[in-house]
């Protein structure tokens, strides 16, 4: 008879804990900064670092705590919290530029919700030219300038980007 092991997940575990023995015997239900562990743990504060700080046996009495509330899935959402320990501390390691620029992209591509949002903007050149008076249309087609609220509406042009360069 061959017995087949399969891995379990976190959602499995937290289905196979009885919530009352758990509550029994975890040092952190008894705890009175109960609440604190589990925001410090949602927050994305290092397991072994909540253990110490709040003198709990070990991290694995953390993970135990948070599969048997589901604080995994509330953690997963908060993923913000954790890329903003990677941007505020930015100053104080040693990273390269293109981490941060990561970081900080994430950061800004993920809503209240935790949700990636990928933000896209498009702009119709053609209802912007046709915006445009004779006498702009003209300006344009002689010397290459746009009228200013042309700029304004579509963002930054080639010739914003020239004139920083040459300041």
């Amino acid at each position: 008879m061959t017995q087949t092991l399969t891995k379990r997940t976190s959602s499995d575990r937290q289905g196979a804990v009885s919530r009352g023995r758990h509550e029994k015997f975890c040092t952190i239900c008894k705890n009175p900064k109960r609440q604190e562990i589990e925001r410090d743990f949602v927050n994305w504060c290092s397991p072994t670092k909540i253990a110490k700080l709040y003198r709990l046996s070990d991290r694995g009495t953390v993970y135990r705590h948070a599969h048997a509330f589901g604080l995994f899935a509330k953690r997963r959402r908060n993923v913000r919290a954790a890329l903003e320990h990677i941007i505020e501390r930015a100053g104080d390691v040693e990273v390269n530029a293109s981490s941060v620029v990561a970081a900080v992209q994430a950061y800004s591509k993920i809503n209240a919700q935790g949700q990636w949002v990928d933000r896209k903007e498009t702009v119709n050149l053609h209802e912007l030219f046709e915006r445009m008076s004779e006498g702009e249309l003209e300006s344009y087609a002689r010397d290459g300038k746009l009228p200013g609220w042309f700029s304004q509406t579509v963002g930054a042009t080639d010739e914003d980007s020239q004139e920083s360069l040459n300041d």
